[in-house]
């Protein structure tokens, strides 16, 4: 399965690490996923998913509802 957060589509970057003498390999910015429960008071119910921490706060600033709906108009959930 790959690391994907599933609100907001966010997933790994990649980038260099850069040495002291400016050599640069290939490294791998991994998310910062979490696997979480919420709960929808509309539906009554729980559901469980996977997704960034800073797509937490952002559930907490705007609620689970406006960010379920925003990710359902982007196309990340159906």
């Amino acid at each position: 399965m790959s690391r994907v957060c599933d609100l907001t589509g966010k997933r790994a970057m990649v980038g260099n690490n850069v040495s002291h003498a400016m050599n640069k390999t290939k490294r791998k910015f991994s998310v910062n996923l979490i696997k979480k429960r919420f709960y929808l008071p509309e539906e009554d119910r729980w559901i469980t998913l996977r997704v960034a921490a800073s797509t937490i706060k952002t559930i907490n600033k705007n609620g689970i509802s406006a960010v379920l709906k925003k990710a359902q108009t982007e196309g990340f959930i159906k």
